[in-house]
This record gives C-alpha cells, structure tokens and sequence, in this order.
C-alpha cells in the first residue's frame, strides 16, 4: 500500500496545503461554483484574499465536507488524508472557552 511521506505540519505546510487545495478546487469546474456558493465567495474575492486566513481555512472546511473530493485530493497530491483536519485546527489556532 503507498504510504505517502509526511512532513512535520507547520503554519506555513498548512497555509500551502489550503492553496493547493483551493488550486485543486478551482481546476474542476463543476466544484468552481459550489465551492464559490458555500464560501460566499466571489471570483475576484479569490484573487485579492486567496492567502487570507478566513479563506484558507473556508477551503479546508469545503475539502473536509466532501469524502470523495477529499480523497480524490489526497490521492492526486500523495498527501495522507488525515493531515488536513490538523492543517485545519491549526490555521483556526487556539479556541476559548
């Protein structure tokens, strides 16, 4: 079974990961106006806020409400599915109670 190599999960990997997300997202046109009704978004939102961290965490949130877009992900960039829900937790940072 291909076990893909894993990489210590930084801010940084994890903030790259959601662009290559976003960058995975936006090639399928099916996925381009989903993805743009759920986020709220607005093409040129996604030109002048693509490395804010609302939308970077909007796009892993987009990637984990779908399994098999996930999967399809994963499988196309050899990264372990169970690395995004942590790239997730740590862009959102600390939560308080």
């Amino acid at each position: 079974m291909f076990r893909p190599k894993t990489q210590r999960l930084t801010e940084d990997r994890a903030e790259a990961l959601a662009l290559q997300v976003l960058a995975f997202v936006l090639a399928d046109p099916k996925q381009i106006s989903r993805f743009l009704a759920l986020t709220g978004s607005t093409p040129d939102d996604l030109r002048t806020v693509a490395s804010s961290r609302e939308l970077q965490l909007a796009t892993l949130d987009y990637l984990l409400s779908d399994e098999g877009l996930l999967l399809a992900f994963c499988q196309e960039a050899g990264i372990d599915p169970a690395t995004i829900a942590p790239a997730h937790r740590l862009l959102a940072g600390p939560t308080e109670f």
